[in-house]
């Protein structure tokens, strides 16, 4: 199980054995390198504590300060040891006193427990599986598949999680295996397995006006940022040149700048792109040139990494992003891209701050502004019918691949309408708050709790496939309790997306940026892409007896392949990115299929 995880940690390894439990661990050493590493275990009078730790906690040197004054004694300079003393004093009531991006398993020999916590965005992953006599976990599925105990079994419900794209906290689509919610305490004991929310998002009023509010933002990012910024290996920035990452790049730069260094900051293009680009309904502009603006006005130490489109079209690259995230995300070139980014990036770096989630934060996406989406009839990124395996978009009408009767038992829609009924049932609404507040704060919700995992996971399971870690500044939770409490009508101040964070990083920003409308991660525009999907799908094809076919229609893949239709855009290519995705998932998991 600990060597299924290896790529998370390459730097160190460690088991740790008593009469109920078995610890295995795999470090990827950040802080306190010589220091800090695990299982980490404490002997009391009453029984051995020990620890296996993944992530970082950003107040960890204020922790430490406060419960060496209590009287404890550190042995290392590491924020493992901290949380590990930090339960010994508090008990699980840590987690209350923890911010970053962490998932941890103690076992507490005193009462014979396990305790998993994980962080309250859910930024790192955390896995568990009930057994006749215990539970098995990990930080991904494939950790936990390793035990023989585990059964690969995937039924219609996980299947229905998987094409839905909606994120259920909990759910881990594997039949049996369950996902540790994010700010949420799992205790494993003889008297079996309980949960305790630690964290939630809560309606609070907000009485700020907007340049109190502005300037607090930029107070709180100015914090987030120096405290993420603390590593005893080499860190970096994810450039997009939207104005998610270039307000965290210019901010961490200004800093690295007080300081006389400099932040080094990297950025993907696709060989041909920029000279090429051809405007698209998602994307006006290239992100290069914006990049350059950013680098060249927050003087960061740039990188751009080209890719080329033949590495992005390589199975094995598809093969191995899908083994990474452990299913078939149907992200197609999406995730093939990231995953040769992030590995090209670890080269030079063991930390990368992201700019991940601040859309969701500020309410960036287009669905934000979509009356459709504001109807509140269901999960605002699929409003207009947006689905894994096709349906109907913004363009035109695509069909789906799936076969008819297995399409017929999944019944998306009512799962999907089910979900959302459950999604919205727990937010509070302010009294007096207008109907458009009230609509907006549920829109904010769904984002935060639902639509933002999807993306952390991906970036998680991602990078760490390489040992890369990457922290995300705008999931700092005082952020988001912040944030997502500001009414609409501030974070739309001036008419546009993301209000509260472009006024609060105007100052480090280059005027293109600052009036640059939101455009999703690139994709590849090369026709030579299209092509080599064509080829890829005509070879799967050609094996009619692959167990794909007992969920993919092989008539309509083919019809779908040999279409007139040219796959130039994301939409066309989309239904056979995931065909190709699900196959690949297929031979590396031979998952048992019971539906």
């Amino acid at each position: 199980m600990t060597d299924a995880m290896a790529s998370r940690g390459p730097d160190g390894d460690g088991i740790y054995l008593d009469a109920h439990v078995a610890l295995g661990h795999r470090r990827l050493a950040i802080i306190d390198l010589p220091g800090g590493s695990q299982p980490m275990a404490e002997r009391t009078r009453d029984g051995e504590v020990a620890l296996v730790y993944s992530g970082e906690v950003y107040n960890f040197e204020d922790l430490r300060a406060e419960l060496a004054a209590r009287g404890h004694r550190f042995h290392s300079h590491c924020d493992t040891e901290v949380v590990l003393r930090g339960y010994l004093e508090w008990g699980t009531a840590v987690a209350d006193r923890l911010n970053g991006m962490y998932a941890f398993a103690i076992w507490d020999g005193r009462t014979h427990t396990l305790v998993m916590i994980r962080d309250r965005m859910g930024v790192k992953p955390l896995y568990y599986y009930p057994t006749a006599d215990g539970v098995l976990f990990g930080s991904e599925p494939k950790t936990i598949l390793a035990n023989p105990s585990a059964s690969r079994k995937v039924t219609l419900e996980g299947f229905r999680e998987l094409f839905a794209f909606i994120k259920t906290p909990g759910h881990a689509i594997w039949d049996g295996m369950a996902e540790v919610q994010p700010g949420t305490v799992v205790t494993v004991g003889t008297n079996g397995i309980r949960t305790r929310t630690y964290w939630s998002l809560q309606t609070h009023e907000h009485t700020d006006d907007r340049d109190h509010t502005v300037a607090h933002v930029r107070e709180l990012l100015d914090d987030i940022v120096r405290r993420q910024l603390v590593a005893d290996v080499p860190t970096c920035t994810l450039l997009s040149g939207g104005l998610d990452s270039s307000a965290m790049t210019a901010i961490a730069a200004a800093q690295a700048g007080e300081r006389g260094d400099k932040v080094r900051s990297f950025s993907v293009d696709f060989a041909g792109l920029t000279d090429n680009f051809v405007p698209d309904a998602l994307r006006s502009t290239p992100d290069t040139p914006f990049v350059h603006d950013v680098a060249a006005k927050a003087g960061t130490i740039h990188h751009d990494i080209v890719l080329s489109n033949d590495d992005i079209a390589n199975p094995a690259i598809r093969r191995a992003a899908i083994a990474a995230r452990d299913f078939p995300s149907g992200l197609g070139d999406l995730d093939q891209s990231l995953y040769l980014l992030l590995r090209e990036i670890k080269r030079h770096a063991t930390v990368a701050l992201t700019g991940e989630s601040a859309d969701e934060l500020f309410g960036g996406y287009r669905q934000f502004f979509d009356p459709q989406a504001r109807k509140g009839q269901t999960f605002p990124w699929l409003a207009n019918g947006h689905q894994f395996f096709g349906r109907a978009n913004d363009q035109h009408v695509e069909h789906s691949l799936l076969n008819s009767g297995f399409e017929d038992q999944l019944n998306l829609g009512d799962y999907i309408q089910d979900s959302y009924h459950d999604a919205t049932q727990n937010i509070q609404r302010l009294s007096g708050e207008s109907d458009t507040e009230w609509q907006m704060r549920k829109i904010s919700y769904l984002h935060l709790t639902r639509f933002v995992r999807i993306w952390l996971d991906r970036k998680d399971r991602i990078s760490m496939a390489f040992g890369l870690e990457v922290r995300v500044p705008f999931c700092d939770h005082r952020l988001v309790d912040y944030v997502y409490n500001a009414p609409w009508a501030l974070k739309s101040f001036d008419g546009r997306e993301k209000s509260l964070l472009r006024a609060a990083a105007s100052d480090v920003l280059p005027q293109s940026v600052l009036d640059r409308t939101k455009a999703p991660y690139p994709t590849p525009q090369d026709p030579g892409y299209a092509a080599a999907l064509r080829t890829q799908c005509a070879d799967l094809l050609a094996n009619p007896s692959h167990p794909v076919f007992e969920l993919i229609d092989n008539e309509a893949l083919r019809l779908a392949v040999t279409a007139d239709t040219p796959l130039t855009s994301q939409a066309s290519r989309r239904n056979i990115e995931r065909a190709l995705d699900l196959a690949a998932w297929i031979d590396l998991y031979n998952p048992t299929v019971e539906v």
